[in-house]
């Protein structure tokens, strides 16, 4: 084999063998690892972008960000996580939706007293805003192509 072919070769055995090891040792193992560094890669994010909002909280552990004013406005589906602005101005929470989609989280929300507007939908993905003083919720729903359907509720207070 020439020169040129074995700079060529090798590089490509190494990368078919880094690429082929988790089959061989078992993808539940490799799975649980890149989750882990995953995980790992969005807590520090979190911490970081919360530093450079000036103590904005983030997490993505699957609870309400705090103060988050679940009284006032219904969520619909699993929490993921989100975040709260400082002095409790604002808030973002992402969830996990199952069948229904845009129209439960927006049949909640107006079930809750909130009059949407600039409403677009199809099967998916959906955006509205939503009002009830002192309440501006903007949810945006979307369907990856992994068929996982994420909704995104953005509040922020001082609706008059």
């Amino acid at each position: 084999m020439s020169t040129s072919a074995l700079r060529f070769a090798r590089p490509l055995s190494i990368a078919l063998l880094v690429a082929v090891s988790p089959v061989l040792v078992g993808c539940g193992a490799a799975e649980n690892m890149v989750n882990g560094v995953v995980d790992e890669a969005q807590n520090q994010a979190g911490d970081a972008l919360s530093e450079a909002l000036g103590g904005a909280s983030i997490s993505t552990d699957g609870e309400l960000p705090t103060g988050f004013p679940l009284d006032a406005i219904p969520v619909v589906g699993e929490v993921l996580g989100g975040g709260s602005a400082p002095d409790a101005s604002g808030w973002v929470v992402r969830t996990t939706l199952g069948t229904d989609d845009f129209a439960s989280a927006q049949v909640a929300l107006e079930g809750a007293g909130f009059v949407s507007s600039a409403v677009n939908a199809d099967a998916d993905s959906g955006f509205g805003t939503f009002t009830l003083a002192p309440y501006s919720v903007v949810l945006t729903v979307a369907t990856d192509t992994d068929d996982v359907t994420t909704a995104t509720y953005v509040v922020t207070t001082g609706v008059q």
